[in-house]
């Protein structure tokens, strides 16, 4: 899976620039779902895909703020498949929790290589941290690599294959590229300069031009080691692109509930197995994975009910096209901490689709939006809406929405506490990207919030705050456990604030941690935390 890479910025879409040998000869080798969908953003997309449910069911509803950390009690497909006996991996971004008992680890991934947070040179990660030589997450513990993020991705994926040959595996690539900030060696960028592409589509292709070409390391390594027949492999992406240079006609991008923003490439390779390059036209989505690969690799799926469903009738060929029964795919996000009925939404079926695509960002809904209804089979692009025609179809489908929204809604949006002074991690590090509060503002240097926590054991704790950087004059840190507040003085120039032996009782609590300096007040970027006895 890439990140942000859309439906048209593949070579075998028809894009007339980009040029991805590697995608385009897997697409050959593969059975393709043409109409395949995401979420319109990343976290919402990896939770749906790894647990065969919607993110909302287990409270993904957003992309930072608290809004990412998935419910340890979800299934994640690398537990089931830990659970038949597979070695399970990944490597590159998880974006759906930093701790315990959040991180990849902890939900079923025995080899976990990632970054922290949602991308690299996020609030997330260490300072400074960038795509060339990061600071990344080895099994729960900050290690610096050398080289370019892909590569070290890819590298570590290959040695898992390697290690795990002779038992059954799955290896989850996760790239962060093409995601923002786009960098990657001038080599890759100067090409699509040539050809007069704007300056940050030249970034995005050569982004992935590079991810192309270790994607071609990995199936030859597969050749060469004698697993291709044996192996399934599968590529999609997480949401539409961040820019419109090509869009193969598609309308939106990132974010927006039109196509642009949430159909993506779909492949399915199992050569001797899975037709080579046949063509699906059945709308399907990111919550039929889980249940397609356990059904092709012949694991027990778990009691609770997926969303998706197994589309491995539909790749075995046991079914027709023309036999498989119609669906409805829903799909929502925005920025919020609970999600709104009838924000940013819509709901596809083979032919029809409505949207409401106002409110994805910021910003409420704005009053009196309502859907717009398209006929997919002759309006790919979404160009007339036929709402005015058929006012009862909308409706229809408009209903069909609603008692969706109140199903996977209907658990609750209670916020995912962290765990601290836990065996499994024993020093925490809270950043700013996963704290909760009361603006949409407030991962911003001057922001403000707070971290949900569940104090595992009492005892006495050290806490280190550690500030965006220098105080510029001197002034007043303070921590808040609970009940618990402790203040010191912090001198100009300081970046950090250590408290020792703080006493704390087991149980839930709100954590925050800020420094006031002149009339200002700053919360912590990082909180360090660790049991002391």
């Amino acid at each position: 899976m890439t990140d942000d890479q859309g439906w048209a910025q593949v070579g075998f879409h028809g894009n007339p620039y980009i040029r991805t040998p590697t995608l385009d000869r897997l697409a050959a080798e593969s059975t393709e779902f043409t109409q395949f969908y995401v979420e319109p953003k990343c976290a919402p997309t990896r939770a749906a895909l790894l647990t065969g449910r919607h993110g909302y069911r287990s409270r993904v509803v957003d992309t930072y703020l608290g809004r990412t950390l998935l419910d340890p009690a979800a299934a994640t497909l690398a537990e089931v498949l830990a659970a038949g006996g597979y070695a399970t991996g990944i490597f590159g971004k998880w974006h759906l929790g930093d701790n315990y008992p959040l991180r990849p680890m902890d939900q079923g991934f025995q080899e976990s290589l990632v970054h922290r947070g949602g991308g690299l040179g996020q609030p997330a990660g260490p300072p400074g941290n960038t795509y060339w030589d990061p600071v990344l997450e080895l099994n729960g513990v900050s290690q610096s690599y050398e080289g370019y993020s892909t590569g070290i991705f890819t590298d570590a994926l290959i040695s898992f294959v390697r290690a795990n040959r002779a038992r059954p595996f799955f290896g989850y690539l996760a790239t962060n590229v093409p995601h923002g900030p786009f960098d990657v060696d001038e080599e890759w960028i100067e090409p699509y300069r040539g050809m007069g592409l704007p300056e940050r589509t030249a970034r995005v292709y050569g982004m992935i031009e590079e991810f192309d070409q270790n994607l071609n390391r990995l199936l030859e390594e597969l050749d060469e080691l004698g697993l291709a027949e044996s192996t399934i492999v599968v590529f999609l992406t997480d949401n539409g692109p961040t820019q419109q240079t090509f869009t193969a006609g598609l309308r939106g991008r990132k974010g927006s509930t039109h196509d642009g923003g949430t159909r993506v490439p779909f492949l399915f390779r199992w050569p001797g197995t899975v037709e080579a390059g046949r063509k699906v036209d059945r709308i399907a989505a990111h919550i039929d994975v889980v249940p397609t690969l356990l059904e092709a690799a012949g694991v027990p799926s778990p009691d609770e009910p997926f969303d998706g469903v197994s589309l491995w009738p539909l790749l075995s060929g046991s079914t027709a096209e023309q036999e498989w029964p119609d669906r409805t795919i829903y799909l929502q996000n925005h920025r919020s901490d609970i999600p709104q009925l009838n924000r940013n939404a819509s709901a596809r079926t083979q032919r029809w689709k409505i949207v409401q695509p106002q409110g994805q960002a910021t910003a409420p809904m704005p009053p009196g939006a309502t859907f717009q209804l398209y006929d997919m089979s002759v309006d790919p692009g979404e160009t007339n809406d036929l709402a005015q025609e058929h006012p009862e179809l909308v409706e229809e489908m408009r209903r069909g929405y609603h008692d969706w929204f109140r199903d996977v809604t209907s658990g609750g949006f209670e916020p995912i506490r962290i765990h601290l002074g836990s065996p499994h991690e024993p020093r925490s590090t809270l950043s700013r990207f996963d704290w909760r509060g009361e603006y949409d503002d407030r991962a911003r240097e001057d922001g403000l919030g707070y971290w949900p926590v569940v104090i595992e054991e009492a005892g006495q704790y050290d806490f280190v705050l550690r500030f965006a950087g220098p105080l510029p004059s001197a002034g007043r840190a303070r921590l808040a456990v609970g009940e618990t507040k402790a203040v010191k003085d912090v001198d100009a120039g300081s970046a950090s604030c250590s408290f020792s032996g703080i006493d704390l009782e087991a149980g839930p609590a709100r954590l925050e941690g800020l420094v006031e300096y002149g009339e200002l007040v700053r919360g912590a970027s990082f909180v360090d935390v660790r049991l002391v006895r």
